[in-house]
Order: structure tokens, then sequence, then C-alpha cells
């Protein structure tokens, strides 16, 4: 009997592989991985450093070990190079690999923005274990160590590595082409409420311009922005989002939006081939977070063991780790038709804000809570019951 195979060691294809495991213990399954597959919390990698964890302290288990306790073959550093869907079998570094169902879990690709200078290529991301291995090397150098940290993006990645970055004594600049921090997930009222909190730690927000060239200096980089200033960085953090992994299904002629398109039963345009995660465009909706990747999880382990399953997402709030100024927020499709509106009163005094989006029938469809009202997030989630984000 070919396998159920799993391509991708991220949360989506070992949250994947667990629930199989619960459902089914005899299908037989195999992980596919570019890396060691190692297992971690990538969430964590944006508040390592107050967490007092280095990047090796931050996996949880192996991947040998995973292998064992969820009873799977485990195909470590492996690279897939195609998908022959007549014979269901993959092209691999390690060989040829059939499959009865095919998984795609592969994650998101950090996105490069096009920068002149000399130090452009010395931009750096984290999006894995062996990114933030090298960006902690990088600032944490014994020859000499960074103290000021230019992160390019005030998006919910960047906010929370200035946080955290910031409490640990690094000097920080966040520079982004918008109005306000998050504001791709919320207003400007909201979305400024951040910057005092974090400019208490260290951080100098630099919003309404960009960086246009990065270039190297006799100690660390100067950056140009397109107002024609100019500010020093030890290291340059590239925080402007990811883009879904789509080459691998495109050029084996499955149908590719935004992300790799499929339905409520996570099946693409193969009916033997899935998505899931941060490469997955769910019923026009891509969702690269943590709970929306854990529900669609579960639901195509139903799926692929046999029941008539369909991923039908509750209300999920997303909590950025801003501690400085704890943010939640409930996002909104970047198409969707309606207006924030301010749900405190005059006689409220908290510090913080309290925002919903309501669609032209005055139906609540998303919030932002901030500050002291972040702590309602429950209360918020439980009126929008199960009507979906």
């Amino acid at each position: 009997m070919k396998p159920v195979v799993v391509l991708g060691s991220g949360l989506a294809g070992y949250t994947l592989v667990r629930e199989l495991r619960k459902l089914d213990r005899s299908v037989a399954i195999t992980l596919i991985t570019r890396d060691s597959g190692d297992y971690y919390s990538k969430p964590m990698l944006s508040n390592a450093l107050a967490q007092g964890k280095s990047a090796g302290a931050l996996v949880i288990t192996a991947a040998a070990e995973m292998a064992v306790q969820l009873d799977f073959t485990l195909l470590q550093n492996t690279e897939v190079s195609g998908i022959d869907r007549e014979y269901k079998q993959l092209q691999t570094s390690s060989g040829a690999v059939e499959y009865d169902r095919l998984v795609l879990a592969l994650g998101a690709d950090p996105i490069r923005l096009p920068l002149q200078g000399d130090a452009a290529d010395a931009v750096v991301s984290v999006n894995d274990l062996a990114d933030y291995a090298k960006f902690r090397g990088a600032i944490e150098s014994t020859k000499q160590a960074a103290r000021h940290i230019a992160i390019i993006g005030g998006g919910l990645i960047g906010c929370e590595f200035a946080n955290d970055l910031a409490s640990a004594g690094y000097a920080v600049t966040i520079i982004d082409p918008t109005s306000h921090p998050l504001s791709s997930l919320m207003p400007e009222h909201a979305g400024k409420q951040l910057l005092e909190p974090l400019a208490a730690l260290g951080v100098t927000g630099r919003f309404g311009v960009a960086v246009q060239a990065v270039d190297r200096q006799s100690t660390g980089y100067a950056l140009t922005l397109t107002d024609g200033t100019t500010l020093h960085a030890d290291v340059v953090l590239s925080a402007v989002g990811l883009r879904p992994r789509v080459e691998l299904a495109r050029s084996s002629g499955l149908a590719v939006n935004r992300g790799i398109v499929v339905d409520a039963h996570m099946r693409s345009s193969d009916a033997s081939i899935y998505a899931l995660g941060d490469c997955a465009e769910i019923e026009g909706r891509v969702l690269p977070y943590v709970l929306p990747i854990m529900h669609a999880a579960r639901a195509l382990a139903q799926v692929l063991t046999g029941k008539d399953a369909r991923v039908d997402f509750p209300a999920m709030p997303v909590v950025v780790k801003t501690p400085a100024h704890p943010v939640v927020v409930l996002p909104v499709a970047r198409d969707a038709i309606g207006a924030w509106r301010i749900l405190t009163n005059d006689q409220e005094i908290k510090r913080g804000t309290k925002l919903g989006f309501f669609d032209a029938q005055n139906q609540l469809r998303g919030f932002a809570l901030t500050g002291e009202y972040a702590a309602e997030r429950s209360a918020m989630a439980k009126q929008l019951g199960e009507s979906g984000i």
C-alpha cells in the first residue's frame, strides 16, 4: 500500500501527522523535509530573547524521535523537484517516492524587496530555525556585537522582533512605508498606540518612508531611505511578509492563485493532492496563523481517514506578541467591505482601544483590541460565534 506523503515539517505537516495517528495507527505515512525536520514552535522565533532561549534550545523534539513517536518514515534534507501526477510519484534528491495521497505543507518564503546598494544581499530574514540561528549569530558576534538593528517592515513579525530585541537592550529602528504599525491588520488609531510603548523600550519608528538602498560601511551598514535621509545599523532584518510556496504545485499543473488553491476539504485540483498551512489558499483565503493551521490539519486528518469532513473556521483571534502594548486582532479580508468602529464609551478610561469591523449589514466581522482591552479577546470572539474569520 502506497503511503500518505507529507511534504513539510513545520506546524502544518507535524500537526497533520499527529492528528492522523490519533485516528488511524495503521496508515503508512512518509514525511519529507528539506531541512533536519526537528520539531519546534516557529512563533517562538520572534520572542526567543525574552524567553532566554538560543536557537538550539527552541527545538522541542528531534526529527528522528518524532518519527518514532508517530511511526512515520522520515526523509530529511530532501528536495522535491517534481510531481508525476499520473503515476503518483515524486522526484526527490533521495530518489523516487510513491504516494497514495500527497499533502503539500510547503510553507512560505520571505518576500525579498528589490533593494539597491552593495549590501542588499546582507539583509537577513528569519523564516525558520536555521535562519534564526544565523540572525542570532549576527547580533551576538564576539568580534563586534550589534547594538543597532534596523527592521524593514512594521507588520506583525516586525513589531514582535522589535519588542523582543529592544527588551534585550538593542537599539531598534522600524522602517515601513505605511502610516502606522500593523497597518494590514488594523486601522491607524489602534496601530499608532504601539509607538509610545515601543519607544519607551528604545524602538524608533520611521513610518511613511521605505528603504531604498543598503550599503556597507567600515562597520555595519548605511540605509538610504526614500525621503533622502540615511541611518546606520549593525544588522538589517527584513520582515515585510511571506509569499506562499507554490512553484512545485504550479509546475505540476495544479491550480494556483495567491496560494495552492484548495476547497474546504483541503483538496487541490488533483483529487489525490491536498495543501495545508502557509502555502494553501482555502476557499479563497490564505490564513498563515497558528490556530487556522491547526484547525485545518484536524479536518484534513479526518478527510484522509475517509470521513466527509470539511474545515469550518470559528473566530480565531491572532495574538501579537508585543508585551509593551498587548494586541489581539481578528483579521478581516483585505477586500472586506465595511468600516471600523470604536466600541468604547466615554466612561471607560482603560489604556488602549477596542475596535470592531462591521459589514454593510452592520454585522461584526472582525476586531482589534490593544492595551488593557486585549484581555477581552474571549468575550469578543464569543460575539462572533461560529461566523468565521
